[in-house]
Parts: structure tokens; sequence; C-alpha cells
């Protein structure tokens, strides 16, 4: 019995020796809003995240502030954070699970976003890796958001609203810990 007991404790203390602790060093996301008549950016670099990578595979949380993201003009920003009710729901949330690190040159990730109080999963969004140095990595990635998704109201200018679809430009760098 002390020998299967110590072959369990051994067997857990390597499955726990292997996991790998993750922490977001950098991050640029750019949101990109279309309406007839112009075209909008804003982008955060505000991000914050960690993960962890075991033999169960990579869980990863990533948050942003709904007020960092900056488009050049303050009182758009204002209306953003009002339209997407960011006083109630200040952080933009997103999960991603996946069996393993990355090892090529891309790869696709099922996203679980929580956003101004609402939650939707959009499945196997492409990325790109376009760095490795010191064990960490860097990738690239649209995320296809969409408002209705959130149930967020489209604004409108003249009468015409905005698209639904406000792609996510994301660039990060993790680094382990």
């Amino acid at each position: 019995m002390r020998r299967l007991l110590l072959l369990s404790f051994l067997g857990f203390l390597s499955v726990v020796a292997r996991a790998e602790n993750w922490v977001l060093q950098s991050s640029t996301l750019t949101y990109r809003v279309t309406h007839r008549l112009h075209k909008v950016e804003g982008t955060s670099r505000l991000s914050r995240g960690k993960g962890l990578c075991d033999a169960g595979g990579c869980q990863f949380l990533v948050a942003a502030p709904v007020n960092s993201f900056d488009s050049g003009d303050t009182n758009r920003d204002l209306h953003m954070i009002e339209t997407t009710r960011g006083a109630t729901f200040p952080m933009v949330k997103v999960t991603v699970k996946m069996p393993a690190v990355p090892a090529g040159d891309s790869f696709a990730a099922d996203l679980g976003i929580e956003f101004s109080g609402q939650s939707h999963t959009y499945r196997a969004v492409p990325f790109t890796v376009v760095g490795r140095a010191n064990g960490g990595l860097t990738f690239k990635g649209v995320v296809p958001l969409n408002v209705d998704d959130f149930k967020i109201p489209k604004p409108s200018l003249l009468g015409m609203a905005i698209k639904a679809e406000v792609p996510i430009d994301a660039e990060m760098t993790w680094a382990k810990r």
C-alpha cells in the first residue's frame, strides 16, 4: 500500500514539475469599427494575462479595461464606454483552452469572451506565431468580434448604423515564469 501511495505521489510531482506558468509581457489590441462614412480604430496596450500549461493542456486568461481603448477622440471613446456598458462591466475577459503550447508557425484557438455583461465563444480563431525569443511566444491574429453576439446596440451616425463586425487585431508576447 505504501509503495502504491509513493508511486502515486511521485507521479503527481512529475505532473506538477512539468507545469509551466506563463505571463503576458506585452499586448496591442486594436478594434476596427466600420461605418459608411468613415472607419475608426481604438487601441489598448493595457491587457494583463496569465496562463498555465500542464499534462492536461493549456489555459490562459487575458483581461483589458474597456476604458483603455484610445481612438484619438475623447468624445468617441466615452460614447464607446457608454454603449458597451463599460461602467458596469469594466473589463473585457478572454479565456483560451488549448491542448499544448503552439509548436508550429500557426495555431487555432477557441476564445471565450466576456464583454458588456455577455459571453460568447469564437471557435478556431487563427493566429500566426511571429517570434519565440527566450522561450517565450509572440503571436498575432484577428478576433472576429460581432457586437450582436454581446447584445450591444449598434451606434449610428446620420441614421446609418455601424457594421456589426468589429474585428480586433491582437498581438501578444507571452513569457514563461
